[in-house]
């Protein structure tokens, strides 16, 4: 709950007009602006801190009036628009002052800055606008920018807001993000983990796009590049224009309230989406945003009027008199708070008017907005906003206003409750005497405390002190004086106050009695609490001090403790409460960000030692840390994990003390926030940590959860139970009640819950004068645990505390003995009742034995054979009447069909009906069922009938519901309904009364035709039932047509219906009995096959129907009969239909008998696939071999077996077979297929091989990965032109290696080397294949090691050779003479000629004298080369122009033989042989 304190700003002259405020939008400057007759207009600068300081020399004046002003985004600037069209813009910054005059000719009516302040947008009421630059300082650029004139008075003017920041790479997210150790956003920072394509932003991009609306409708839109284009005529003056960001649409409201919508694009052009008129009074309106999708306007009525524009709903929030409100005023303007969710409004008659909006979604809207009490001011209210720190601004005809949101305060001690009513006002209520005060005061109150006796209140300036009179008949002020007090509390005859950073005691009035030292190491005091006679202070530095203040003067009861030694990772001290013994102090922390802390920490005094409950988890300290297996656990464990489970997943708010139980601790816990990440630190103790957050199980927002704190059992869980809607919070304890803060807008609930807890003669009293009590603004409840004990003495709450408390820890035997005195039943039920709550049912059953329940102990003793221990629990609940806490139970532990039957029993049918909808289907035609009868038991018979249809047993209920007392109404329903069993059951009931037309409508409408034919055929109208078996084709309708047609020798039309009945049977015995053959046979082949069998052995016996005999057996499936008939009459056509139908089933005998009478016929085609049907393959193989049947690829996979057919060597010999068949008709690929499903891949491969198909060859080889087929693969490969192909030769050498033949591979190089020297002279090439090859043999297995070794031997003299003859080239490019005789002793080399060509090494001779024009040794040369090579072609080793030039320089005749045609040589083809280049 809060209230608003408001700050008055008076007007700088009297009698000046206040128009309108405005806020600063990050700070909290408030500009005011307002005119008087004499002394001009003026705008007035206010910063406000818990009042209004008025910056005197920042006053901006202008003879005439003020009429726009508006702030810079984010710096200290404001501009203002003067009636006479000046412009003034003045900054902090040097309290500099700017005029421009020049810019309008009239009244500036707009000024609006950009989103980021780098424009302004100035407009005056002639229609001339002007676009503003502005630089980084907030210094207008003059001239402006661009300058436009529309021709109509502007009214409004829009940015178009900038796109959404993305958080995901949002720079200032992102960093506030890391520096939480957010790992995300610490790797989006890192160099070396961020995305290349991931763009961090360092904020919006300012969209520099604006539209402004005139007097006579004109939209404009004013682009980045500063031009001015109408997009538009409204149709009329525009009264406001809206941005939808998510949607990007731009909403006009004219001033007939009509409006439209229009999609944005990215130039800012619009179209139109919808268009429709409000409802309302649109003069002077003042629309806004009210939340993501709703516009609100206030129209100078009643209320204010939302419109959700994204379902196209709307509703109105009105001003009510109960919350002190007229109802004659009228709402002027609103300003709606989005961080808050709050919408002001400012009456006709001075109030502010507040609906907080509620985050639980409801089917009415309204209900989601609550509105608070008025706010009364002077004055009419003209102008209102919200600024920064959720500050409201307020603009009244003749002065300002601030108001600032407060807590309110309230306090309860001694059964006395104070409760701040108003900022000047508290409602004090005496519950022992039912009575009440309204106290007034001439402060505005920020703290209030009460005892016994005495009451003060305080505002941080002023404190006031009362006394409550001995019979609390009056209140009067016995104190006041002078104090900045932060906090105070009383006890005794004194006031313990923190000011001026220490604590204070004083008299109530005022005098200075005693200082409470506070080292400066131990910081300033922050907070206080007194409990009896013990005082504890803490302090910032987080030091607890406890004080006893039952002597004169207050002494330390024990040294001061830093929380720092215990609890770790927190930032401060929230409140600190000290029991009423002096021997703990519960804690509740905070961080620096207010992240919430999840236990509360008791300190144990006498030890010196922390405790805490974790709220987080639902336990305490002692077993935070226990996960024992569920099927392990006791019935106790079961009840405390039960328990924990259902307060788990929150955190503490507040913390009470009983004022005479010292071990009782009540705490205010509230719901964590789902969307909050946890700090585990947070959790951490130096001795033990909480766990970690516990998933929350229920949405209940608040809970009271009671805790027992001793030394010797911990921190122990006693009750909890939910803070009702009706109270705010709760604000102490003394047993045996607890005292609430009653909502403002839930007195009358909060009537209705206390009036258990009074008597009728309780009334509030007031100036001594009783009345009914009409409202409670502060209410005490009572405790579960003590319900009927409210006026009981101190020995019965005591005795029933300690049964709580060993109750709670789990002994037993002490909380027998704490109660074993007692007598009253209530006290037993009550026992009974805490039983529900700790799920102790063995205890549960001794409260019911004790309070005579019989029927309550039966049931439980039933219900603890159920599995779950809720289940039990909820029965025991139901058994005490607590029926909200039984049907909890009964959804925690899911069990839904008990809680369907919990619903059933209590009449809640439609909850009963949702829960088995969802949750328990498999009751739900039960569910429906159970509804019926109890409507029927009601006598709802209409309500009834429909469970009972539902439950699918109306064919049976309705009739015996109706039947005997409503036969009329049986009959309508029947008649409605379109269930033909009813209708049936209907038609013979009026049979069985004779009444054969009704019974035949009923039969009729039942599509029952057997029965309505037979009633025709009972009737005589015989030619109707024919008719109606003809129209519907009833199979059991025709069947009894034709019994009475056979019965009357009507033959045909028997046979007819017979047959339409599908009784062919009769219908053949018929044409049988009468010699209707031609018929008798179309009837068999429609009939079964034995009645089949039976026509054809008629047939047989017939001999002008032979081939119906024949057909008949075939198509009966009695095969040999037919063949041994058509064999015996040469019925070939029959024969070929016979052997389609063959299988593999059929008698062999058969088969044999079929094949060799197609081989008899040449039909081997029909033999073979004959053969086939009857699984004789070898034998269907066979056939095709003799008789050259070509093996197709669909024959052939008819012959082949599934692996499931028969044992894999038949099959593999089939398949062999299949595959020889295959080869000899030269159907190599499917050869090779069938081969390869046998497993025959190297035959496969051998097969392939003859087909040519290298492709194949190559593409098996390298799937097979066998080392033979490898090997077949290269050697096949090496008879192709490997020379002209690389790829064949690289699948040589890759084959080979695959198939480890080396040997092979080495002679591969050997041929490669070979090829590089006759036909293209690379001896370079061929020296590397040869190395190659002498590698590969090296690692060869040959079976011959000579032979291997011989082989080697020569391939390294090979290599020699070769080696040396590259050597003696290369030598020779470097020097001639060591080159050329490099190659003559070459050629005294024995085996050159294996090597190396010896006509290379002459004409290389030959062309190296020629060079150097020996022509004798070149021609000598010739002559060696002529007698070495024979059959030599010259022009092959030395050019033919060479050979010319040495026979005609020596002049020797050079005959034909010798001069060879050189041959082209062509394209030389670049062999790449990686591997021995």
């Amino acid at each position: 709950m809060a209230v608003y304190f408001d700050t008055k700003i008076d007007p700088e002259f009297k009698d000046s007009n206040n128009y309108f405020i405005k806020w600063h939008r990050d700070s909290r400057l408030l500009a005011v602006g307002s005119f008087h007759s004499e002394n001009g207009g003026s705008i007035n600068l206010y910063n406000y801190f818990d009042t209004a300081v008025h910056l005197t020399e920042s006053v901006i004046r202008n003879s005439s009036a003020p009429v726009s002003i508006d702030w810079h985004p984010s710096k200290k600037v404001l501009a203002v628009g003067w009636e006479s069209g000046g412009l003034t813009i003045w900054e902090e910054e040097g309290n500099g002052k700017t005029q421009i005059e020049a810019s309008h000719q009239g009244a500036v009516s707009v000024i609006q800055w950009s989103a980021s302040g780098t424009r302004l947008i100035t407009a005056d009421n002639t229609g001339v606008v002007n676009v503003w630059k502005v630089d980084p300082k907030g210094h207008l650029q003059q001239p402006p920018f661009s300058r436009h004139e529309v021709k109509e008075p502007i009214s409004q003017c829009m940015f178009k807001p900038p796109p959404p920041i993305d958080p995901t790479t949002d720079m200032s997210i992102l960093a506030r993000a890391a520096v939480g150790g957010d790992q995300k956003a610490l790797d989006m920072f890192s160099w070396n983990k961020t995305k290349s394509n991931m763009t961090l932003n360092s904020g919006p991009v300012e969209s520099l796009c604006c539209y402004i609306s005139g007097t006579s409708g004109g939209i404009y839109n004013i682009n980045d590049a500063g031009e001015c284009v109408l997009m538009f005529k409204a149709d009329g003056p525009v009264r406001r224009l809206l941005f939808y960001a998510e949607r990007s649409i731009l909403v006009v409201v004219t001033t007939s309230f009509m409006l439209s919508q229009y999609s944005v694009s990215q130039d800012g052009s619009l179209l139109e989406l919808a268009k429709v008129k409000l409802s309302g009074r649109p003069q002077e309106a003042d629309i806004i945003w009210a939340g993501k999708d709703l516009i609100a306007a206030a129209t100078g009525e009643s209320s204010v009027r939302l419109w959700d524009i994204e379902n196209s709903d709307n509703f109105t929030l009105s001003l009510e008199t109960q919350a002190g409100f007229q109802a004659s005023e009228n709402v002027i303007c609103i300003a709606y708070n989005k961080q808050t969710e709050v919408l002001a409004g400012g009456t006709s008659l001075g109030n502010v008017a507040i609906w907080r909006h509620q985050s639980i979604q409801q089917e009415d809207k309204e209900l989601e907005w609550k509105l608070q009490p008025s706010a009364p001011l002077e004055g009419i209210i003209k102008h209102i906003e919200w600024g920064a720190s959720n500050l409201l601004g307020i603009g009244t005809v003749h002065c300002a206003y601030v108001l600032e949101e407060h807590s309110m305060v309230a306090h309860s001690s001694s059964q006395i409750t104070a409760v701040q009513v108003s900022p000047a006002m508290v409602w004090v209520e005496m519950h022992a005497l039912s009575s009440y005060h309204q106290v007034k005061t001439d402060i505005q109150i920020k703290g209030v405390c009460v005892s016994k006796e005495h009451m003060t209140v305080w505002n941080g300036k002023t404190v006031l002190v009362y006394d409550l009179v001995t019979d609390h008949s009056t209140i009067k002020q016995i104190g006041t004086f002078s104090s900045d007090a932060t906090d105070i509390v009383i006890s005794q005859q004194n006031l313990y106050l923190i000011e001026d950073g220490k604590v204070q005691v004083r008299t109530f009035q005022g005098t200075v009695k005693q200082m409470l030292p506070v080292s400066a190491s131990e910081g300033e005091p922050c907070c206080l609490n007194a409990n009896g006679n013990f005082l504890v202070i803490g302090t910032t530095a987080n030091f607890v001090k406890v004080w006893d203040l039952t002597r004169r003067e207050a002494r330390l009861h024990t040294n001061p403790r830093s929380l720092k030694d215990f609890v770790k990772f927190y930032e401060r001290l929230l409140s600190a409460k000290v029991n009423c013994a002096g021997s703990k102090v519960s804690i509740l922390l905070n961080t620096e960000a207010s992240t919430p802390v999840y236990p509360v920490y008791i300190w144990e005094i006498e030890t010196d030692s922390v405790q805490y409950f974790n709220f987080s988890s639902g336990r305490g300290d002692q077993d935070d840390f226990k996960h024992s297996d569920a099927d392990s656990m006791t019935s106790a464990e079961r009840a405390s994990a039960e328990a924990a489970r259902l307060i788990a997943g929150r955190y503490p708010i507040s913390h009470h003390w009983d004022a005479v139980e010292p071990r009782l601790l009540v705490c205010e816990a509230k719901l964590l926030p789902e969307a909050k990440t946890v700090n585990s630190k947070l959790l951490t103790l130096s001795l033990v940590a909480p766990t970690v957050k516990a998933p929350v199980r229920n949405t209940v927002e608040v809970m009271i959860v009671s805790l027992f704190a001793t030394q010797e059992c911990g921190v122990i869980l006693q009750d909890s139970i939910q803070l009702s809607q009706a109270f705010s919070c709760l604000i102490a304890v003394e047993v045996p009640f607890f005292y609430y803060v009653v909502k403002s807008d839930h007195k009358e609930e909060a009537k209705q819950i206390d009036i258990s807890n009074m008597s009728t003669s309780e009334m509030l009293m007031s100036g001594g004068s009783s009345s009914p009590v009409k409202q409670h603004l502060a209410m005490r409840k009572t405790m579960r645990d003590f319900a009927g004990l409210e006026a009981g003495d101190e020995n019965s709450r005591k005795a029933m505390m300690d049964f709580s408390y060993y109750l709670a820890i789990g002994n037993m035997d002490e909380a027998y003995k704490a109660i074993k005195l007692i007598k009253s039943g209530s006290v037993w039920e009550n026992m009974a009742r805490m039983c529900v709550k700790s799920r102790r049912t063995d205890v549960a059953a001794v409260c019911l034995g004790n309070m005579g329940n019989a029927r309550g102990a039966k049931q439980l003793r039933e219900a603890t054979k159920e599995p779950e221990l809720d289940a039990t629990v909820a029965m025991l609940a139901v058994q005490l009447g607590m029926l909200d806490e039984a049907e909890q139970l009964y959804k925690n532990c899911s069990r839904y069909d008990l809680l369907n039957r919990f619903y059933q029993a209590q009449g809640l049918w439609e909850q009963a009906l949702d829960i088995a909808k969802v949750y328990d289907r498999l009751h739900l035609r039960s569910t429906y069922y159970n509804y019926g009868k109890h409507l029927e038991a009601k006598g709802d018979f209409s309500q009834a009938i429909l469970q009972f249809e539902r439950a699918g047993t109306s064919k049976f209920d309705v009739p015996r519901m109706l039947f005997d007392d409503n036969p009329t109404e049986l009959e309508n329903y029947i008649m409605q309904t379109q269930d033909t069993h009813l209708r049936k059951w209907w038609a013979q009931y009026m049979e069985s009364l004779g009444e054969m037309e009704t019974a035949m409508q009923y039969y009729e409408a039942a599509q029952d035709w057997l029965s309505l034919v037979r009633v025709y055929c009972y009737c005589g109208n015989i030619d109707k039932a024919s008719e109606i078996a003809n129209e519907t084709g009833d199979r059991a309708a025709c069947y009894h047509l034709a019994r009475q047609f056979e019965s009357q020798d009507n033959i045909k039309e028997a046979i007819h219906f017979f047959t339409r009945a599908h009784a062919y049977g009769n219908a053949i015995r018929i044409c049988k009995e009468h010699g209707l053959d031609d018929q008798l046979v179309n009837l068999a082949l429609l009939s079964s096959p034995e009645d089949m069998i039976h026509a054809a052995r008629y047939y047989e016996k017939r001999p002008e129907h032979k081939e119906k005999a024949v057909m008949l057996y075939h198509k009966a499936g009695y095969l040999s009969k037919a063949v041994d008939m058509a064999f015996k009459n040469n019925q070939t056509a029959a024969l070929h239909l016979i052997s389609g139908d063959m299988q593999d089933t059929t008698d062999p005998e058969i088969v044999s008998k079929m094949v060799q009478f197609f081989i008899e016929n040449n039909q081997i085609d029909k033999a073979v696939e004959l053969l086939v049907k009857g699984k004789k393959y070898f034998d269907a193989l066979d056939l095709c071999v003799d008789h050259n049947i070509q093996i197709s690829e669909e024959l052939a996979e008819r012959f082949t077996l599934d692996k499931e057919e028969a044992d894999l060597s038949t099959r593999n010999r089939l398949l062999e077979k299949i595959a020889e068949c295959a080869m000899q008709q030269r159907s190599y690929h499917l050869a090779t297929k069938k081969y390869t499903q046998a497993g025959n891949k190297v035959q496969a491969m051998r097969v392939l091989l003859k087909s040519g198909d290298t492709e194949k060859v190559v593409f098996f080889a390298n799937v097979s990965r066998q080392r033979e087929i490898y090997v077949i693969a290269a050697n096949y490969l090496q008879t192709l032109d490997w020379r002209k192909d690389p790829e064949i030769m690289k699948h040589i050498i890759a084959f080979y290696t695959k198939g480890r033949a080396l040997d092979s591979l080495a002679g591969f190089y050997d041929a490669c080397a070979q090829v590089e020297i006759d036909e293209y002279q690379n001896y370079d090439k061929a020296l590397g294949a040869l190395s190659e090859a002498v590698k590969c043999l090296s690692k060869a297995k040959m079976d011959n090691q000579s032979e291997q070794e011989e082989k080697l031997s020569r391939f390294r003299l090979k290599v020699e050779l070769v080696k040396r003859f590259v050597i003696a080239r290369r030598t020779y490019d470097s020097n001639a003479v060591e080159g050329v005789r490099l190659f003559e002793a070459l050629l005294e080399e024995n085996g050159l000629d294996q090597a190396v060509r010896v006509g290379d090494i002459y004409g290389f001779l030959v062309e190296h004298y020629a060079r150097l024009e020996n022509w004798k040794a070149a021609y000598a040369g010739l002559e060696q080369m002529r007698s070495k090579i024979p059959n030599l072609n010259m022009s092959y080793y030395v050019n033919s122009k060479t050979v010319e030039r040495i026979h005609q320089v020596l002049d020797i005749p050079l005959r034909k033989s010798l001069i060879e045609e050189e041959q082209d040589e062509g394209e030389e083809v670049e062999e790449d042989v990686a591997i021995y280049n």
